[in-house]
Parts: structure tokens; C-alpha cells; sequence
């Protein structure tokens, strides 16, 4: 008889090698394994023959680089979506765009089910699983770190020993890494008591503060509606643009942070991330927005920025409200057109100069010299009726003290 297939979120690593093996014993299914390249640092030609030679029916690597930045970073970046004020949203925005192409390849293969390896303590499982529903209800879900009998890495690794299969992953060295071309995150290991101070020995994209160099760097990004363009006035395309700002941030020590936050499935957790490019990117294009927004508009897009990245934190990409929220913020990003300087120093990331052609900043009006636009008489009244509600108040306090009814 034909067996029915499985398709298996694959990225090699020591979960899903294991998952690999573990779903032909429990269910007798073929696998196939699609490895989606959001910009890890791997060998997809390894993780590919490492995905045949563990068992698999046949494994995809598909290359998903440039939607991931276009479609899925972009928008959140004009979004100014920030997850609890620290975390700019690394796993959480890659995940949706790898469940659908998980998606993709079960209804290319005609799979039955899809399989991940994210643990039933995380947040993974659900923006997994939150896609998959949303994309095509009909699949099911197999998620195995929440029916096996194993129950920790330390299994895990004694399992792949058991049935041969390699992996790189050892006791003593068992952080849990998630890495994409915007960032790196790291949890598990010694980082699971609050207490302990994290080795910088652990950073992969960038140097700690105290060994990036001695005299700042600066550099130039240009937007256009939002979206970053140029780096010094040269035009690159987004996948090189990335990799050029992760460069120069990840050298000058900027965008590494040491944060505790809180999972959507109930727990705090802590998780080293490093966020080099990303985090110009974001401090760049809020200075822009400074200079170019309204203050109502400024500051209504801040209550939709701390909404959009809860559902973007949450896995629910694919659904109305984060649609309509990004149709306002493209709305607003209609003048966020211009370029910034950054100063980067020794972990420190800041906007010293910004221009642009819908800039709202007029010097005549702000200018401390004399000037013949404003006159400053007219801030008497101005003061007087916005202050009136104040002034009643006061006034019937007073009647009420003397006991005036």
C-alpha cells in the first residue's frame, strides 16, 4: 500500500533529525523534509543530503530570503512593531512565511499532515499552527514534542545516539538558536536562571560593546514611503542591504539585548537576541518618522504599533485585523521619504542628522532668533481657552471652600 506522506518543518538540527526518524516509527508515513531559507547561516546542500540520508522520501530547500524581507519585515519595520518595548519580532515574523510554504509543499505533495518541531512550552507552536489553520484547515497538525515520551534535548541527543543519526548538538553545549538574516536568538543552557550573566562567547552575528572599535561609525539610509533604499547614497537590493547593515552594526557591538518576556502560553522566558541591521533600520526609521509625521498621527501609530506587534508575537499574521492595521500604517508612510545619519558606537545606535522633503520641522517657526512669521502674542489666548477647563475648575473649587452654592 502507498503510504501517506508528511511534510516536516527541517532544519537539520537536533529536534527535527530526531522528529525525522520518530514519525516513520510511530506512524509508518513517508517524510518529506523542506528546509525554508529565511538567512540562517547553513549548508543547504548538507541539511538536504543530511534529510536523505536520516530517511526521508525527499527534502525541498526552498529559498525564501527576499519575501521574507519584502513582505513580512518591511511591513513590520513601517509598523514600528516592537513585542513588550525590547524584542524586534526575529522568529516571530519568519514563522508565518515558513508554514506557508510548509503549506504549499503538503498540497504540492498531496501530504496529509504537517509536522513541526516546536515545543508545547513555546510560542512557535502556535504561529505555526495558526498559519496552517489559516492557509488550509485540512491538514493536520503533528507536533511531537507534545505526545512523545522524550522530554528534554538531553533525550533528544541520547535518542540520535541511539539510532545513529549525526548531529551537532552536545550536553554541554545545548543552547536552543533561532536565526534568520534579521537576527539570532539564543534560550536554554545556564540562560534559564535569571541570575546568570550571559557569555558573550555565545554571540554569533555580532562583537559585545566593549571590543567593537574605538571611534564611531556613521552611515547614511535613505526610505522611500517606509522602506529603506539606499545605504550612503548607493542603491541596494533588500537582501544586500541586510547583509551590509548586519556587517557594520554587528562590528560596532549594536542590537544585541538580554531580555525576560512573556510567552503567549502563559510563562516568562529569556532569550539572548542579537538584531545588528534590524536595529538601524528601526531606530532609523522612527527618527524619520519623527520629523515627517503629525503628533496625532505619531501618536495614534504608536497604539497600533504595540497591537500589531502582539499579533505578529502571537502567530496571527493571517488575519482581517493585521491586514487593516498595515493598510493605515502604509497610509501614514506616504511622506516617511528621506535619509538619516546614525552614529554607531560601541553598542550605541543614534540618529544625529535627518532630512526629508516632507519634513514638518520649519525653522522659522521654532527659531529662537527673531523671525516674522510667528507672533508670539497670539499664544496668550491660545494658552487662555486650553487651560479654560482649569481655570473653571479652579474657580468652583474656590466657591466650594468659601461655601458659595
Amino acid at each position: 500500500m502507498k503510504k501517506e506522506k508528511v511534510v516536516l518543518a527541517y532544519s537539520g538540527g537536533l529536534d527535527t533529525s530526531v522528529i525525522l526518524t520518530w514519525l516513520k516509527e510511530t506512524y509508518g508515513v513517508d517524510v518529506v523534509a523542506a528546509c525554508i531559507n529565511v538567512g540562517q547561516e547553513d549548508d543547504f546542500e548538507e541539511v538536504k543530503k543530511k534529510a536523505l540520508a536520516t530517511g526521508a522520501v525527499k527534502s525541498y530547500v526552498v529559498d525564501v530570503v527576499e519575501e521574507f524581507i519584502t513582505d513580512y519585515i518591511y511591513p513590520t519595520l513601517k509598523a514600528s512593531a516592537v513585542y513588550e518595548d525590547d524584542y524586534l519580532l526575529g522568529t516571530s515574523f519568519a514563522r508565518p512565511l515558513i508554514a506557508k510554504k510548509l503549506v504549499e509543499i503538503a498540497e504540492k505533495e498531496g501530504a496529509v499532515a504537517i509536522a513541526h518541531g516546536a515545543t508545547g512550552k513555546g510560542n512557535d507552536q502556535v504561529r505555526f499552527e495558526a498559519t496552517i489553520k489559516a492557509l488550509n484547515p485540512h491538514l493536520k497538525i503533528i507536533a511531537p514534542w507534545r505526545i512523545w515520551d522524550l522530554k528534554s534535548r538531553e533525550d533528544c541527543i541520547e535518542y540520535a545516539e541511539k539510532h545513529n543519526i549525526p548531529i551537532a548538538v552536545t550536553k554541554e553545549k545545548i543552547y536552543s538558536r533561532d536565526q534568520n538574516i534579521w537576527h539570532i536568538s539564543h534560550e536554554g543552557g545556564n540562560l534559564e536562571e535569571p541570575w546568570n550573566e550571559h557569555d558573550e562567547s555565545i554571540y554569533m552575528m555580532s562583537v559585545s560593546p566593549q571590543n567593537a572599535p574605538d571611534t564611531p561609525a556613521f552611515i547614511e539610509i535613505e526610505f522611500e514611503k517606509g522602506i529603506p533604499v539606499k545605504i550612503n547614497g548607493e542603491n541596494y537590493n533588500p537582501v544586500s542591504m541586510m547583509e551590509v547593515l548586519n556587517q557594520l552594526a554587528g562590528e560596532n557591538g549594536v542590537g544585541t539585548i538580554d531580555i525576560i518576556e512573556n510567552r503567549l502560553v502563559g510563562m516568562k522566558s529569556r532569550g539572548i537576541y542579537e538584531t545588528p541591521g534590524g536595529t538601524i533600520l528601526f531606530k532609523a526609521h522612527k527618527a524619520l518618522e519623527k520629523l515627517t509625521l503629525d503628533r496625532d498621527t505619531l501618536s495614534y501609530k504608536k497604539i497600533v504599533s504595540e497591537k500589531y506587534a502582539q499579533l505578529v508575537y502571537d502567530g496571527l499574521w493571517f488575519t482581517p485585523l493585521r491586514v487593516a492595521l498595515s493598510k493605515f500604517v502604509d497610509s501614514t508612510q506616504e511622506v516617511v521619504t528621506g535619509k538619516v545619519k546614525m552614529k554607531l558606537y560601541k553598542g550605541n545606535c543614534t540618529c544625529v542628522a535627518s532630512a526629508s522633503p516632507y519634513s514638518l520641522y520649519n525653522e522659522e517657526f521654532v527659531t529662537f532668533g527673531e523671525d516674522d512669521v510667528y507672533n508670539q502674542k497670539d499664544a496668550e489666548g491660545f494658552i487662555n481657552l486650553f487651560a479654560l477647563p482649569l481655570t473653571i475648575r479652579a474657580i468652583m473649587n474656590e466657591k466650594d471652600t468659601k461655601g458659595v452654592k
